[in-house]
């Protein structure tokens, strides 16, 4: 199976800038899709953004333009650039990989992002 750990969470002023990690470990080498994923207190979890093998990215309309995912292959880690981040922002961000058409979804346990002055 595939662990994920994300880190970078934390309290940050709107208009201010986070980056979060995901570190994933175990066997990964079936994984050609990991993405970010968030859930506001009382809202469905939604998708932020995600990468593909080969670089390709989609991203939410409510965070493009602001946010960027990227990786490291070489550390196995996906990131996720925040910035001009709005009180709108905040929510648990969860590190998602899978292989598309596999039905099979790992999720990290999430880390907290609040935007607040």
């Amino acid at each position: 199976q595939v662990q994920l750990v994300e880190s970078g969470g934390g309290l940050v002023q709107p208009g201010g800038s986070l980056r979060l990690s995901c570190a994933a470990s175990g066997i990964i080498s079936t994984i050609n899709v990991m993405g970010w994923y968030r859930q506001a207190p009382g809202k469905e979890r939604e998708l932020v953004a995600h990468i593909f093998s080969g670089g390709i990215t989609n991203y939410a309309d409510s965070v493009k333009g602001r946010f960027t995912i990227s990786t490291d292959n070489a550390k196995n880690t996906v990131y996720l650039q925040m910035n001009s981040l709005k009180p709108e922002d905040t929510a648990v961000y969860y590190c998602h990989a899978s292989r598309v058409g596999s039905g099979i979804n790992y999720w990290g346990k999430g880390t907290l992002v609040t935007v607040s002055s």
